[in-house]
């Protein structure tokens, strides 16, 4: 099984220079929604295979240990690369819906990202992670430029020079980590965090890990940059994006380290700032998905509670979370985008009573913001649960800090919502509808005949995945031991190492 695992990036890529040539509807969109069907199937095949064998490792070119390119693979990664092609089925079916994938070149520029995503999942070394990392940030540029609206332009490029920057920060933290350490390979590198010098560049691959996820004070890009994408862009971005570098993060970080980190304070001031700024922030937007992207960052900074807290526990909550996160936020910013499609707006002030004239797609956004607010009978219930609890196991420097942030996210994120609700989806149904015009941004009043409503076909996939949210609640006894032992690989490098090095 592990030869196969390089396949993961190929297949994509592979399939995105066939698509440039082969234009018809029918094949893109074949290899566009296989490709991620195919690695969901292969993803789902690696967990079974983990059950029985911890870790697995493929050297490209049969190479010695620490020498060739290393892809590897645990029950973390194959959980990852099961939530990134899932979701990236739902957001190409999005896409495809509502006819965006026949602008030019985006199925393959969507494959390249895809292909990008599975490279970052499943690379044993930190200058691999950055060139994954450039494949899945290249595509996104011109993803945005594609599908945007009319300031698509100039938000593309603050999206483009934030990325530029970061990935600088990036290979200049993975080069002082191979002058320190000799090497840039994970599992040589494991436990090694006590050096000073490797302390350091892994703080700066950290900070530009955490650049690319949208903390405070360094978030303003994402707010921005990712509504002004289509919703079915969006929502892959929000699933992709943010989570890939978490993971990476994640993986990062409780590698080298083998305890606390010696800026764990500053890490620690960076997440609770970046969970009430975000929660706040959410009053300030006039539009549906300027709101979401907004609680989308005050989600990066729940799920990396689970880095400050570093306990298995603390752990397997971030980890449940980051999953619970992509679910819900991905159906929110396809519902949203339905609304959208129909209507012409998501602003507030030019939308009213979709409740009453989409009741069914209406109760599945209420789902989804009971889910942010971790309220049942959603998955968010028990990702805030285990974030609370893994908080109180905290130091009692950052406990109450911790706690008091997830405290006054889930009521600030409550009022927010809940004034979205108000505005939107309450009150007697519109009579007209101010259409964004692409040249004006200002929109001339259309009449609405009194039963019109978002059609079925664009309904499904934001249904559907709220439909996974209450699975996760439900079935949490069986969901919760596999990110437990996601969450005990990834403490223990001892199996990481022998399968990568041999020793």
């Amino acid at each position: 099984m592990s030869v196969l695992l390089p396949l993961f990036a190929a297949l994509p890529l592979l399939l995105a220079g066939a698509t440039v040539l082969l234009r018809q509807p029918l094949i893109q969109r074949t290899a566009l929604v296989g490709s991620s069907l195919l690695t969901l199937v292969g993803a789902v095949t690696l967990l079974l295979v983990h059950r029985v064998e911890p870790v697995i490792s493929h050297s490209v070119g049969s190479y010695l240990p620490g020498v060739g390119i290393v892809f590897v693979s645990d029950t973390l990664s194959s959980l990852m690369l099961i939530a990134t092609s899932f979701m990236t089925v739902f957001s190409s079916a999005f896409l495809i819906l509502t006819g965006e994938d026949r602008y030019r070149f985006v199925v393959p520029l969507i494959l390249m990202l895809t292909g990008g995503v599975a490279g970052a999942i499943l690379t044993g070394d930190m200058f691999n992670l950055f060139v994954w990392v450039e494949v899945m940030l290249l595509p996104s540029y011109a993803l945005i430029a594609v599908t945007g609206y009319w300031r698509r332009l100039g938000i593309g490029r603050m999206f483009v020079i934030v990325n530029i920057v970061t990935s600088t920060i990036l290979l200049t933290g993975v080069g002082l980590l191979y002058g320190a350490a000799g090497t840039v390979n994970l599992a040589a590198l494991a436990d090694r965090g006590a050096d000073p010098q490797i302390s350091l560049a892994t703080g700066i691959i950290l900070f530009a890990l955490l650049v690319k996820a949208g903390v405070v004070p360094v978030h303003g890009w994402l707010p921005r940059a990712y509504p002004a994408t289509s919703a079915g862009v969006m929502s892959l971005f929000a699933a992709i994006h943010t989570k890939v570098a978490l993971y990476a993060a994640y993986r990062v970080y409780v590698t080298v380290f083998d305890g606390p980190a010696p800026w764990l304070p500053i890490l620690a001031a960076v997440v609770v700032a970046t969970i009430v700024v975000a929660s706040l922030s959410t009053f300030g937007e006039r539009r549906i998905r300027g709101a979401l992207a907004f609680q989308m960052v005050a989600g990066v900074g729940q799920i990396l509670i689970g880095l400050v807290v570093l306990t298995q526990a603390s752990l397997a909550a971030g980890l449940f979370y980051m999953v619970h996160h992509m679910v819900t936020m991905g159906a929110l910013v396809l519902a949203s985008g339905a609304f959208e499609h129909t209507y012409g707006s998501g602003r507030f002030d030019r939308l009213s009573g979709l409740m009453r004239r989409d009741p069914w797609l209406s109760a599945a956004v209420a789902v989804g913001f009971l889910a942010l607010v971790g309220l049942p009978p959603t998955s968010g219930l028990w990702g805030k649960l285990g974030l609370v609890l893994g908080s109180a196991t905290a130091q009692p420097a950052l406990r109450w800090w911790l706690l008091g942030a997830i405290a006054l996210a889930s009521v600030v994120s409550a009022m927010a919502l809940q004034r979205v609700w108000r505005e939107a989806f309450w009150g007697a149904p519109m009579k007209d509808y101010l259409p964004d015009d692409p040249t004006t941004s200002r929109g001339t009043p259309i009449p609405i005949a009194d039963d019109a409503h978002v059609e079925r076909r664009f309904q499904w996939p934001a249904m559907a995945l709220m439909g996974v949210s209450l699975l996760l609640f439900a079935g949490i006894g069986v969901v919760w031991p596999v990110f437990e032992t996601a969450a005990s690989n990834l403490v223990d490098t001892a199996g990481y190492v022998k399968a990568v090095l041999g020793r």
